[in-house]
Formats: C-alpha cells, sequence, structure tokens
C-alpha cells in the first residue's frame, strides 16, 4: 500500500456494478464482503477494492477520516 492509495479510496468511484459512481470508501461492507468471497477484480480496481475491505474488515476508517477533512 502507498500513501496515496488512501487518497484514491476516497476519489475513485465504482466503476460497474450494484454501486457503479459510488466512492470506493463508501461501500456498504457487505458489498466489500462479496467481492473477499467471490474474487476481487483484477488491476487497479480490485487493488483498491481488497484495500478498502481490509480496512473496513479491521476497523480502520480512522485512517481516511483525516483526508475527508482536507
Amino acid at each position: 500500500m502507498k500513501p496515496e492509495d488512501l487518497e484514491q479510496l476516497l476519489n475513485t468511484p465504482m466503476p460497474f456494478g450494484k454501486h457503479q459512481g459510488t466512492m470506493i470508501a463508501d461501500l456498504p461492507a457487505n458489498y466489500l464482503h462479496w467481492f473477499a468471497r467471490e474474487g476481487f477484480p483484477k488491476g487497479h480496481i480490485g487493488q483498491l477494492l481488497q484495500l478498502m475491505h481490509e480496512i473496513d474488515h479491521n476497523g480502520l476508517h480512522g485512517l481516511l477520516a483525516p483526508l475527508r477533512r482536507s
């Protein structure tokens, strides 16, 4: 993980699916868990979804709070 990845979670919209247009940082936990069970997409979006799942699963939403304020 690179520091800019956290910022990308806040600024990258989900490009497809049920939550298309929602910023990755704002995706519901159950959607992230579904990807964890079924498999993350390949490429950069998949990496961001996996990172967001880890943040959500481990209760680390506080990492994003300072970036939301700026």
